[in-house]
């Protein structure tokens, strides 16, 4: 099986997303994001997390706003991108208008 790190891009920020919704709806959004990984079964690793606003930290340590819109992450598993990318078909993170889901294998490091 590979790995695969899975990242959840968003015009809108995670935080402001969370802030603007009502509790219904916070949860209705749980339910499918549970009924999702309930049908991804074993090929979830790591549910993941939403994530906070992105910052840029040059080698001088100062830190300032970053670029991403990478609003979130899971750690899956699959034989191939392919395979990952049918688990994926249907994705609750797909209903917000602009979002976009975008993968990235996890390599294997020789010697560890």
């Amino acid at each position: 099986m590979k790995k695969f790190i899975v990242l959840y891009q968003s015009p809108t920020s995670a935080e402001e997303q969370m802030a603007k919704a009502p509790p219904e709806q916070a949860k209705a959004g749980m339910e499918m994001w549970m009924a999702w990984s309930k049908k991804a079964g074993s090929a979830v690793v790591d549910l993941g997390a939403p994530l906070g606003n992105a910052a840029a930290v040059d080698k001088s340590g100062a830190p300032s706003k970053g670029k991403t819109q990478v609003s979130g992450y899971s750690i899956m598993q699959a034989a191939s991108l392919k395979d990952l990318a049918k688990i994926l078909e249907g994705h609750p993170h797909f209903m917000m208008p602009g979002n976009t889901i975008e993968v990235l294998e996890a390599l294997s490091m020789p010697g560890m």
